[in-house]
């Protein structure tokens, strides 16, 4: 049914002006970006920090060695409880268990290293543990050996 007397309606498609499409887009595409260089950062700064906890618990293997020699060292061999213990917190340790019989002197250290821990929000200083078992025997001319053992499960205390 056609009615000669109405005007037919046409839709017109309306294209936006470019400069309404950059308007519309552009807070996208920033924050896209602000979100992606935060993404970045973040990834970087938790590679340094897993490189920085590495570098810390590689120290107490050092601290380990440096605390055997010294109590192997120490006059007269084998030291008492309480020397054991001095020696072990001049080299970031704590001794968590001592034992001694005749020919031979068995430790537990609980030694630490410090390391940057760094976020978004600043930098703090963080410890890493790692525990050892120490054991030293008198060799078969009479002078003191040592046998280093890193421990799987540190004590919480």
């Amino acid at each position: 049914m056609y009615d000669p007397g109405t005007v037919a309606r046409r839709h017109r498609v309306t294209v936006p002006a470019p400069g309404c499409l950059v308007a519309l887009f552009a807070p996208i595409v920033a924050v896209l970006i602000a979100a992606l260089v935060l993404m970045v950062m973040h990834h970087r700064q938790e590679r340094a920090n897993e490189r920085n906890e590495s570098e810390a618990l590689n120290r107490t293997v050092a601290l380990a060695r440096s605390y055997a020699r010294d109590v192997m060292a120490f006059s007269p061999y084998p030291p008492g409880h309480e020397a054991v213990r001095g020696i072990a917190e001049r080299h970031d340790g704590r001794l968590t268990s001592y034992a001694r019989s005749e020919g031979q002197l068995a430790t537990t250290v609980r030694f630490f290293g410090e390391y940057k821990d760094t976020t978004m929000f600043g930098t703090s200083y963080s410890r890493a543990y790692r525990c050892y078992s120490i054991v030293f025997r008198e060799g078969a001319a009479g002078d003191p050996q040592e046998k280093t053992t890193r421990l799987d499960k540190c004590d919480a205390d």
